[in-house]
């Protein structure tokens, strides 16, 4: 599938998280102390640290490729290869000090995610996700959840508030259908998607370097993960996310969204 074996890139970016990892770790433990970017939300010095150490990374091992983050934009979107970086999803909890944050690292080809990593340095929890192979949790395989009905799910959000109006009504049935809900686990609420922990997983008010590290490790553990139309997720993709343990629980997802 591609002209360079996928391991290279894997093992990149597993590098690239280990250096974030530090970065953040030894941040954690000091000054968290934010600013406000332009559309007020908030980042630290340790989010442009971490993005700024990726990127330069990138550059001097892939100097074709692109490159997508968070915190320093887009180079390079024609290219095949792009890379796409959330130095640290869950800013805000990284600034509270709650330990529900994590670096995303993914590769794009074509726009279509191939390659997904979520590190949380604090408990040292690490999911990857590669298009073609299983998804792996500190190495181990795992597996989503055989959950089949609604009522029987566990639900997660990490953020009601990017919801539109329109929006919120879907979810709110959505919700109601369920179980139970969690908010507040970023992307660690996807990563337990993937290893069976939660069922299903919303998300509004997305970019793509919120989602595009979620997809090869919701897929490669067996799960589904979508827009709110169940159209697949890329870099040119919308700003809602739906993840699901199995494609049974997905259309029921589906169905309450819409």
């Amino acid at each position: 599938m591609l002209d360079q074996p996928l391991d290279l890139f894997t093992n990149f970016a597993n590098e690239a998280a280990d250096v974030a990892r530090e970065i953040v770790r030894t941040a954690a433990a000091g000054q968290r102390r934010p600013v406000a970017k332009s559309d007020s939300s908030p980042v630290t010095e340790t989010d442009r640290a971490v993005e700024r150490i990726i990127r330069e990374r990138i550059a001097d091992r892939f100097p074709a490729h692109g490159v997508l983050g968070e915190e320093f934009g887009a180079e390079g979107l024609d290219e095949e290869f792009v890379w796409v970086i959330d130095p640290i999803d869950g800013t805000k909890a990284f600034i509270g000090g709650l330990a529900v944050y994590g670096t995303l690292i993914s590769l794009t080809r074509g726009g279509t995610p191939i390659l997904g990593l979520i590190d949380n340095p604090v408990t040292g929890d690490r999911w990857l996700g590669q298009v073609g192979q299983n998804t792996t949790l500190n190495g181990k395989a795992v597996r989503t959840a055989s959950t089949a009905v609604l009522a029987d799910a566990f639900m997660a959000n990490g953020n009601p508030e990017p919801f539109q109006s329109n929006e919120k009504g879907s979810v709110d049935r959505l919700r109601q259908s369920t179980r139970w809900c969690v908010y507040g686990g970023s992307c660690m609420a996807y990563g337990r998607v993937a290893d069976g922990s939660i069922d299903i997983s919303i998300d509004g008010g997305l970019d793509p370097y919120d989602y595009c590290a979620l997809v090869p490790i919701v897929t490669g553990a067996g799960g589904c993960i979508t827009d709110w139309q169940g159209r697949p997720l890329t870099l040119l993709s919308g700003n809602l996310c739906l993840a699901s343990a199995n494609e049974v629980i997905h259309r029921q997802a589906l169905e309450k969204l819409n």
